[in-house]
């Protein structure tokens, strides 16, 4: 009898013990996320919050149907309206101080431009540029937006996104930049499926800057790509050589952020070698073609 009381008591302290407010509780379940990329089952957010899962499931629930979060399965999210509050820039800051020392160290082994990016609507937006002194021959700025299927990071971000969503980003006829920027949506969504077809790997050859070639590749967490990275040479660069190194790169970038289960996704490559997996088999053939059109001026 002594230890149902006992019970009883513990579990009416716990009750008074729970925030006394919905607001209070449903703060207390989005200070949880620390960062748009991270991804928390109800066991995590319960655990976290110290609320009774039944709690915890209900208020998930309804901050998934205002769109304050979002649910993959049996993972939760920020959301669009999330992110829309500032959430946007504390993810930014997170993917630049992931992103900084691998993008200063690429720099440095290739004495070129590297670019981060990422996506806002259609357009291409630099978060950092490394290259020391040879930044400034590429006329690219931090803050600046160039249209995103004209650059290789843009256009490796837009291959991870489903063909809907391209659809619609670009409800007319994508904007030409240069005589070499793709023009017209069939002939994007023919370019995303080669990216997707290389492992991610995407190339600008004079597309957004004349005489300025690139090859980028997306920084993929499993809700999608939250940024990009490209390397930036003129129109003789060995981009193609170079581009392992940029796979990698981003690669390790996404680890580092989900704390190493990007190594689940995606394939590694050794850097400025094609060993001979059938990954790294497929993607020196297709950067054979790639080459062979882009000395003949032909890209797409």
């Amino acid at each position: 009898m002594e230890s149902v009381v006992n019970d009883s008591a513990v579990a009416t302290a716990e009750r008074h013990e729970l925030p006394p407010s919905m607001v209070e509780r449903m703060t207390l379940i989005m200070d949880s996320f620390g960062a748009p990329q991270i991804r928390l089952t109800l066991e995590d957010v319960a655990g976290r919050t110290n609320l009774p899962r039944s709690t915890t499931h209900r208020i998930l629930e309804q901050l998934v149907h205002l769109r304050w979060l979002e649910r993959n399965g049996r993972e939760y999210g920020l959301g669009p309206r999330a992110l829309g509050l500032g959430g946007r820039e504390v993810g930014h800051g997170a993917l630049r101080t992931a992103a900084f020392p691998l993008l200063h160290a690429l720099s440095l082994r290739t004495e070129m431009v590297v670019h981060l990016a990422v996506l806002d609507g259609a357009d291409t937006y630099y978060l950092d540029k490394f290259g020391g002194r040879a930044a400034v021959q590429v006329p690219s700025v931090v803050g600046g937006r160039v249209p995103a299927h004209c650059t290789a990071s843009g256009k490796s971000m837009l291959a991870w996104l489903s063909p809907e969503e391209v659809d619609g980003l670009y409800r007319n006829a994508p904007a030409q930049r240069t005589m070499r920027s793709i023009g017209a949506l069939d002939m994007l969504h023919q370019e995303l499926i080669r990216i997707r077809a290389r492992s991610g790997l995407a190339f600008d050859c004079g597309e957004c800057f004349p005489n300025i070639a690139c090859v980028g590749a997306a920084i993929r967490v499993p809700q999608g790509p939250l940024g990009g990275i490209s390397l930036v040479g003129d129109l003789r660069a060995p981009l193609e050589r170079l581009a392992p190194m940029v796979a990698n790169t981003a690669h390790a970038i996404s680890e580092k952020l989900m704390g190493g289960a990007a190594r689940k996704h995606a394939p590694r490559f050794e850097p400025g070698v094609m060993s001979d997996t059938p990954q790294n088999a497929a993607l020196s053939a297709t950067l054979g073609r790639i080459v062979a059109l882009g000395e003949r001026g032909v890209w797409f």
